[in-house]
């Protein structure tokens, strides 16, 4: 092989920045990505402003609980965004070309887990800033404030944004394992709201045990300042690594 002809192979070889930058090509270039974060974003910020109208003064709020009070569809729009990512190629039927082109896999799945955690983010910080922005009526009116420099105000928003970045992390490693959108989507519903309400429900010591150890659970990071990363870290690595495993050892239809 000539020199040219090894400097041509190296060019195409696959590495993690192209796949990554194939995939970050492959989102940008769909309309529904757009669609799933403006819609989570005007969610979030709605649903903030409509529960505001019904707080007075006196009322036990704080200026943190307020802005994050439209954090369901929050979290429904980025695991929504997820399970579509994860999904995407099983779905449409280009799974056996993409994986013709990274054999490998697991890269595959790696830029994917990047692009959405990304997306994610800027999706969360979009969202708690039109809810911070949507509620500044309600926080008048309850005589309290939402104030960045507060280091506990400051510590709820961060929990929320990583909390959303979590929730869309565990979107793509359930839409890789289950690769069936509605299963994927159905999966992450129930985790994160269905099985956590029906405990919160029946209080005790066995529901509340296991309710803690639900991804759902970290909405501690911001809504009391108490802890639950860790719970969702885990959460996340779990579903992602079972993802990666199916990836590798099963077919790709």
């Amino acid at each position: 092989m000539t020199s040219s002809e090894t400097g041509a192979v190296r060019r195409r070889a696959v590495t993690l920045p192209r796949v990554l930058h194939a995939e970050w090509t492959k989102l940008a270039s769909l309309a529904w990505p757009v669609w799933v974060v403006v819609g989570t974003v005007a969610a979030a910020g709605s649903l903030a402003f409509v529960l505001g109208l019904f707080v007075g003064p006196g009322d036990a709020v704080t200026g943190t609980s307020l802005a994050t009070t439209g954090n369901l569809p929050a979290l429904l729009g980025v695991l929504v965004l997820g399970v579509l990512v994860g999904t995407g190629d099983f779905a449409t039927g280009t799974s056996l070309v993409v994986f013709a082109a990274v054999p490998r896999r697991l890269p595959v799945l790696a830029a994917q887990v990047v692009v959405v955690a990304v997306v994610s983010l800027v999706t969360a910080v979009a969202a708690l800033a039109v809810s911070v922005l949507a509620t500044t009526p309600a926080r008048a009116g309850a005589g309290v404030s939402w104030e960045l420099t507060d280091p506990a105000t400051r510590h709820a928003a961060v929990g929320y944004v990583l909390f959303l970045t979590g929730v869309g992390v565990l979107g793509v490693g359930l839409g890789v394992l289950l690769r069936r959108p509605p299963a994927a989507l159905t999966s992450g519903v129930l985790l994160f709201v269905v099985v956590d309400q029906v405990l919160a429900a029946n209080p005790g010591r066995v529901t509340d045990a296991v309710r803690a150890l639900l991804p759902a659970g970290a909405t501690r990071l911001f809504a009391d300042g108490a802890g639950g990363g860790p719970v969702l870290a885990t959460w996340c690595a779990a579903v992602v690594l079972l993802a990666g495993f199916r990836l590798v050892r099963r077919d790709v239809t």
